[in-house]
């Protein structure tokens, strides 16, 4: 077997799947601000979010214990995706996403020790406070405890992404760290301004930014996971 055309072809459909995810995430965000039938939402909001698992699941990454984490997370992400597509299905849609957001707390582990340094932990914490503060008088009660919950395990996820690229500064695993440090940001970005258009107030373009930051968010998790992402120099 030539080995060298292999690894030379092998990338070649994991750059068909990386296009077409980016294809499917802004034919997406179009149909959800009506510049597209908005029927194709239905279709194109979990298909999008499926490329992306495709993509990852076709790489045979270094570390197969973190891919198969954040492989975890993705297909938690599908399920949500797809019951947030019916309103009554948030507080499944919030339960899939937490344990998305637990399936990448353990990714982020496998390199660095949860808690590694506190600093990324105080930030985010500050974040989820401000946040919370901001969105609590239109909470639902019944969502409170749902709602304090999911944002502490998404600004946990997030802070424990940027511990893993504070301690790989030194190293060439800063990389892929770095990839999920911006995604874990990305994330509370995008759930942080969905949480406001649903509970404070209506935000403009809100489709343009809610989905562009979570689909940005997911893209840079899963490259946290690839092969290339933890090429040595």
């Amino acid at each position: 077997m030539d080995t060298s055309a292999s690894l030379t072809s092998a990338p070649r459909p994991l750059r068909w799947l990386g296009a077409l995810y980016a294809l499917s995430a802004l034919a997406a965000i179009a149909a959800a601000s009506d510049w597209l039938p908005g029927a194709w939402f239905w279709v194109l909001k979990p298909l999008t979010t499926a490329l992306l698992i495709a993509h990852l699941a076709r790489h045979e990454g270094p570390d197969r214990a973190l891919r198969r984490w954040v492989l975890t997370g993705l297909v938690f992400s599908l399920a949500g995706d797809t019951a947030l597509l019916w309103r009554e299905g948030f507080t499944v849609g919030l339960v899939c996403f937490l344990v998305a957001h637990l399936a990448y707390i353990v990714a982020f582990t496998r390199h660095v020790r949860l808690l590694a340094r506190w600093e990324p932990f105080v930030f985010y914490g500050l974040v989820a406070a401000g946040v919370l503060t901001h969105l609590w008088a239109g909470v639902p009660g019944p969502l409170r405890v749902a709602v304090m919950a999911y944002v502490m395990c998404l600004v946990a996820m997030a802070a424990q992404a940027a511990v893993w690229a504070w301690v790989a500064r030194p190293t060439p695993a800063l990389r892929p760290a770095a990839w999920a440090a911006v995604g874990g940001a990305l994330f509370v970005a995008s759930d942080s301004l969905l949480a406001i258009d649903r509970f404070t107030h209506p935000l403009p373009w809100r489709d343009v930014w809610v989905l562009g930051t979570y689909w940005a968010a997911q893209w840079c998790i899963a490259k946290s996971a690839l092969r290339h992402s933890m090429r040595q120099p």
